[in-house]
């Protein structure tokens, strides 16, 4: 395959089916996100939010970036804004992964670190503050922005269903971190198969099913408010999803499967294996695996 520029490689990931053992003999898709440049799902939000402040007219000539991240949207952020050649200024809570950190700042961004108990709140409000004083700056703010939603519902839900244009699909599960993953996907897969059942995905320590915020290892997903994406949105089950679990997953799909998946993907894997056995035998259950463990090997991904 040849390709012109990094752009021309964002999207259109494989979907792989996990030859694992599940409950009622279900079969589990996964769509692997790390085969995107930047190595993470959120290459495509990357490009979406900078185009869309560019439509928009937020963004001109010299317009300074500036993102609160956990990381992946950061990396995808930076990588887009190269193209159009923005500086940019991301905002990280101190306990996300060094890793991404690294790679944010190799791509030209400039890390600004908020304290870790503050949390992702703690990071949108300093990214809102240094948009106040610096001048022709633009916040896209993915937690926000409808850009987040629309780019999952017209890229990676029409792959999905491109991809098992065959086959009934039973259950779509993925994490929820902003929520635009989860909400755009779940869409485009709802409007194909209304009966689908949509199944979110969180750590303990997240507050979708009730629980008190706390910390958790998992990386990538976990909420600290219920995102604006699920407003009117269908969800069928919530799954939450114990830290053990994660890695223990994590674990395995490199030992058996020689495939490297983030935290947030051994959630996902989880979740869909407890769907398995409450679903029928024989269901089509799609997760997403958001990226690859490389990313975390300073938090002992695999202790």
């Amino acid at each position: 395959m040849l390709v012109d520029s990094v752009y021309d490689l964002i999207g259109h990931t494989p979907l792989m089916k996990l030859n694992i053992a599940t409950p009622n003999e279900s079969i589990i898709y996964a769509k692997l996100e790390s085969f995107n440049p930047g190595g993470s799902i959120k290459d495509r939000l990357g490009m979406a939010l900078i185009q869309r402040g560019i439509e928009i007219g937020e963004i001109s000539e010299g317009t300074t970036i500036i993102e609160p991240t956990a990381g992946n949207t950061g990396i995808g952020v930076a990588l887009a804004a190269q193209r159009y050649h923005l500086p940019v200024k991301l905002v990280v809570p101190e306990k996300f992964s060094y890793e991404k950190q690294t790679l944010m700042a190799a791509l030209g961004a400039e890390i600004i670190n908020t304290p870790s108990e503050e949390g992702i709140k703690g990071a949108m409000k300093k990214a809102r503050e240094l948009a106040e004083n610096i001048a022709n700056s633009y916040v896209p703010m993915q937690f926000e922005n409808p850009a987040n939603p629309s780019v999952y519902q017209h890229t990676l839900g029409p792959e999905i269903l491109a991809d098992l244009a065959n086959q009934k699909i039973d259950a779509f599960v993925a994490g929820a971190g902003s929520g635009g993953t989860f909400a755009g996907t779940a869409k485009a897969l709802q409007d194909a198969y209304p009966e689908i059942k949509t199944v979110v995905v969180e750590p303990e320590g997240s507050i979708l099913n009730g629980g008190t915020a706390h910390s958790h290892r998992t990386e990538g997903i976990g909420v600290e408010f219920v995102p604006p994406f699920f407003d009117g949105l269908k969800i069928d089950v919530t799954k939450t999803i114990s830290d053990d679990d994660a890695f223990n997953n994590v674990k395995m799909l490199a030992h058996d499967l020689g495939l490297f998946a983030g935290s947030s993907s051994g959630s996902a894997l989880a979740a869909s294996l407890q769907m398995a056995a409450e679903l029928p035998s024989h269901s089509t259950i799609v997760t997403i695996f958001p990226d690859s463990s490389e990313r975390y090997m300073s938090e002992h991904i695999y202790d």
